[in-house]
């Protein structure tokens, strides 16, 4: 639990970090990687939030040795309090209330997710630590396409000029199904490693069984796209609505397929079964539900008359009679 919450404070400080380096630089893009990349790490400021993300990979690494994957979703979306905190205070950003009461209906999706997990869930071997290769290649290569697809599209709706910006949420979904897969690595990566009780005396071994998995080519892969991918997100996006949709459609997507990948059991108590596919159901509609664009910035027709000139209070507007009329 301790590695969890840590986890959630250099992801959300990670994310505020990068969010206030990148509306500092010109556009970036994914389509011009290296400049992308050059850009990016002549920023002290970005640099000091990467770092904060690859530590709460690593506490993240220890969680998946202790907790299982649902229990692990439950604590890590927790973090969304922490982020919009910080999102509110440092970037400026204002969420509407719509968005507010989303991400509240997050949060109690995963209450829900946690409130289905057995008593003493971590202490009588439900914690899975490993999956077979083409289960895991079955499950991880489809979602890295389909992420990538969804971020393509995202993509083609930015550049036409004529549509509503987008919120976000198109880039947080397939962002999400990118680290989703790099959740199940990092899971699966947990599970070769030795226990605290059984030291490192065997590194050949355990170097044998790290690269003869397919974790750390699904890590580099994910890492590589999500850099790329999630930066140009976040420079566009809001971070307070972004990285919910994102930590959403993670945690739910390693939950439901990590569960049943790494072998560890859905509840057979039929309570905590429905509060499983509750919580699932819950945090899916809210997804669906998300508004995609932001409201149009308001016209000075609508302020008074087509000049832009506000009207006082009362007083007539040359012409406007029948203006409504075909």
């Amino acid at each position: 639990m301790a590695a969890a919450l840590l986890a959630n404070v250099l992801y959300s400080t990670g994310f505020v970090l990068e969010k206030r380096a990148l509306a500092r630089m010109p556009e970036v893009s994914v389509r011009r990687p290296a400049r992308l990349l050059g850009q990016v790490a002549r920023s002290p400021l970005w640099l000091g939030g990467s770092l904060a993300l690859a530590a709460g990979f690593g506490a993240q690494l220890v969680v998946y040795r202790t907790l299982p994957i649902a229990a692990a979703q439950g604590v890590f979306v927790a973090g969304l309090v922490l982020l919009l905190l910080l999102s509110s205070r440092l970037l400026g950003e204002t969420t509407s209330g719509r968005e507010r009461y989303a991400i509240g209906a997050v949060l109690v999706a995963l209450l829900l997710v946690v409130l289905s997990l057995p008593p003493g869930a971590d202490s009588n071997g439900a914690v899975g630590d490993g999956a077979p290769t083409a289960t895991v290649l079955w499950v991880c290569l489809p979602t890295l396409a389909a992420g990538l697809a969804l971020y393509a599209g995202a993509e083609r709706r930015t550049r036409h000029g004529h549509r509503p910006r987008s919120t976000g949420v198109g880039y947080g979904v397939a962002v999400g199904l990118l680290y989703g897969v790099s959740s199940l690595a990092i899971k699966g990566l947990s599970g070769r490693l030795p226990q605290s009780s059984q030291p490192f005396d065997r590194p050949g071994a355990t170097l044998t069984a790290v690269f003869g998995s397919p974790y750390p080519y699904l890590l580099l892969c994910t890492g590589v796209f999500g850099l790329l991918m999630s930066q140009a997100a976040l420079q566009r996006c809001r971070a307070s609505l972004l990285v919910p949709v994102c930590t959403t459609v993670t945690c739910v997507y390693t939950a439901v397929l990590g569960t049943l990948a790494f072998g560890e059991a859905l509840p057979e108590d039929p309570v905590r079964l429905v509060l499983r596919i509750a919580g699932t159901l819950l945090a899916v509609s809210v997804l669906l539900a998300l508004p995609k664009h932001d409201p149009p910035p308001a016209s000075p027709a609508r302020l008074g008359t087509g000049t832009g000139t506000i009207q006082p209070a009362g007083a007539e507007v040359p012409g406007r009679e029948g203006a409504d009329r075909p």
